[in-house]
């Protein structure tokens, strides 16, 4: 490790000076990061996972900032990127949670959304402060953060952002393209199924849309199938083998409706998302078992950190070691604290400020530590906010706290938690990035904190706007980790929780973890409808494709790309479509004027696309 150090070299060197922290910078930055903020609110609660924004920001960046301004340099172009991906990092935090309660029927006003994002938000930054220079300088060669490097070759790749910018501007015309003719004018269906009628009604069925595509191409094949195998035992094993054996018998429990009644969806809402429950649950302690020393060693050195510098005299340091002072940090960090307590309408008490303190630091150092093993992507985020959760309630009901305020209350402050964990994470990244280039800490920090201030106050009106149009929990809308959150919180407070469901889950998850296939990936499959899943395998064998075609890493970068633009187009129109279907200009569905071998034909042409332009390298 020390090796690494010693040898290492910024982009920029400490001692040089260059425009960092300008207006341009943060105003395009703002800009992006409502983009992703609001499609990755849709496409976080269609499918239970969020894209990173860094690398298609950045390039976004070079391409428009070096075609309005002569000088540009890196630093603020990596200040771009650092303020854009707030917005996929706070509508991860927010997606998981706050939907939970409308789905418990305690919706929060837009004003008390944009307070609980805005202070989880900062809260996320400010705890993540003290960790960087263990975890980003110290701890630099041990813990790759891919996300971060790959973003920091591509900004140093700059000479190269026309044509990459071009490809993204192209995924995001053809995804909005698409989501209009299919989703708007009804040209032909979003979804494709065929039930089995002699298997027990067994569904097939697939999510004809760009993001889908998209996201299995960025994931790539291994993850793509493993989820997609998740959902394939979900839908053709353990649901038609509950229908097959569940005949005849009364209403099963927590059903009121027997099983012989009941679709493939209906069984699916009631039994499956239990077991998934259980298995998500799973696959978040074992991650946080498999990294629990280096985790124990991070809030040991992040504590050492905080007292040296509260010991030691001002000394100057340099540019590339400056972080926000630490009386910023803490008076920030109570002010926040202060803020959720004192303000109406939260519920929180002192238990639940204690918790979300104590945990909430803890998981910002686990957050931190695991997107730099694994990534933001594979992260479990998830699954440490219903640990968080778990920990919650169980102390709620030792204490005999079951009443409604109080199950409001352990999710309002899971929500907050969640916040702040995401957001540790995509600081955590940007920082990576940051330290590679010879960026200053401190003028990324206060970035994303002034960055953080749009997209909290839009993400509310996004909340509302996709609830009205499709409803939270719905097959169209399956919000996974809020519906899970909700039966979670009720289930423990309120002791209607399927145990019996869950430990199945559990099993299967401790299964798949010893056939050493990734848990949290296949649990988040069993979870969702197939029709997700199945759209995305197809992204992911289109890369898989172009990967044995091609053996070139610059094909999958342009694939990237592409898809991060197919991501955004389809995800930010779907959320206009829901602003015309609540308006009633639109209808909220209608039957595609072409056949289902239409919606296949045209999937299947955006798919060969998708492959033909990555693989294509010689332009």
């Amino acid at each position: 490790m020390k090796e690494h150090l010693a040898a290492f070299k910024p982009f920029v060197k400490a001692s040089e000076k260059q425009t960092e922290f300008s207006v341009r910078a943060l105003i395009l930055g703002i800009l992006l990061s409502l983009l992703f903020a609001v499609g990755n609110a849709y496409l976080g609660l269609k499918i239970g996972m969020t894209i990173s924004a860094s690398i298609p920001a950045a390039v976004l960046s070079m391409a428009i900032l070096r075609t309005f301004f002569r000088k540009v340099g890196i630093l603020e172009n990596n200040i771009v990127q650092t303020v854009a991906s707030v917005g996929e990092g706070l509508a991860g935090g927010v997606i998981f949670t706050i939907p939970a309660l409308f789905l418990l029927g305690a919706a929060p006003t837009i004003p008390h959304i944009f307070v609980l994002a805005l202070l989880g938000g900062i809260l996320g930054v400010l705890f993540m402060i003290p960790m960087r220079r263990y975890i980003i300088v110290q701890e630099h060669g041990v813990l790759p953060f891919p996300e971060g490097t790959a973003c920091a070759e591509i900004l140093k790749a700059g000479e190269s952002s026309g044509q990459h910018a071009s490809l993204a501007i192209w995924g995001i015309v053809i995804g909005a393209v698409y989501k209009v003719l299919n989703s708007a004018l009804y040209l032909w269906n979003e979804t494709v199924s065929y039930t089995v009628r002699k298997y027990e009604n067994a569904l097939l069925s697939m999510d004809c849309t760009p993001a889908l595509l998209g996201v299995g191409f960025i994931i790539g094949p291994r993850i793509s199938a493993v989820l997609f195998t998740g959902s394939a035992i979900g839908w053709w094993v353990l649901i038609p083998l509950i229908k097959k054996f569940g005949a005849g018998a009364p209403a099963i429990f927590p059903s009121k409706v027997p099983v012989e009644l009941m679709t493939a969806t209906d069984v699916w809402s009631n039994y499956i998302r239990y077991i998934g429950a259980g298995a998500v649950a799973v696959g978040g302690l074992i991650t946080l078992f498999r990294i629990a020393p280096v985790i124990f060693k991070t809030i040991i050195e992040s504590f050492r950190e905080l007292m040296h510098l509260m010991q030691s005299k001002k000394k100057e340091v340099e540019r590339t070691d400056k972080d926000i002072s630490l009386s910023y940090l803490l008076l920030g960090s109570i002010a926040v604290i202060l803020a959720l307590w004192i303000l109406p309408g939260f519920h929180l008490n002192i238990v639940t400020i204690v918790l979300l303190v104590v945990l909430g630091f803890f998981f910002v150092a686990v957050t931190s530590i695991t997107v730099g093993l694994v990534g933001s992507s594979s992260s479990p985020v998830s699954g440490m906010t219903i640990t968080t959760l778990l920990i919650t309630c169980l102390v709620f009901v030792g204490l005999g706290w079951t009443d409604r305020i109080h199950l409001i209350a352990a999710i309002t402050m899971g929500a907050v938690a969640n916040v702040a964990i995401a957001m540790a994470g995509t600081t955590s990244q940007d920082l990576k990035t940051g330290f590679l280039l010879g960026a200053t800490p401190r003028s990324q920090q206060i970035a994303e904190i002034i960055g953080l201030i749009l997209p909290a106050a839009a993400i509310g009106f996004t909340l509302y706007l996709l609830n009205d149009a499709y409803g939270f929990g719905s097959t169209k809308l399956p919000a996974p980790q809020a519906t899970l959150m909700a039966l979670i919180a009720k289930g423990v407070i309120q002791g209607e929780l399927p145990i019996v469901l869950v430990f199945i889950g559990a099993v299967f998850g401790l299964m798949v973890y010893f056939m050493r296939v990734p848990v949290l990936p296949f649990a988040i499959g069993l979870y969702l409808p197939i029709s997700l899943n199945t759209s995305i395998m197809v992204g992911g064998l289109v890369c898989y494709i172009v990967k044995k075609i091609t053996k070139n890493d610059k094909a999958i970068e342009q694939g990237v790309l592409i898809s991060s633009g197919l991501v955004a187009g389809d995800a930010c129109m779907g959320v206009l479509v829901a602003l015309l279907t609540v308006l009633k200009i639109i209808p909220s569905s209608k039957v595609g004027f072409l056949g289902d071998g239409f919606s296949l034909l045209f999937f299947i042409l955006l798919s060969s696309y998708l492959g033909w332009r990555a693989a294509r390298t010689d332009k």
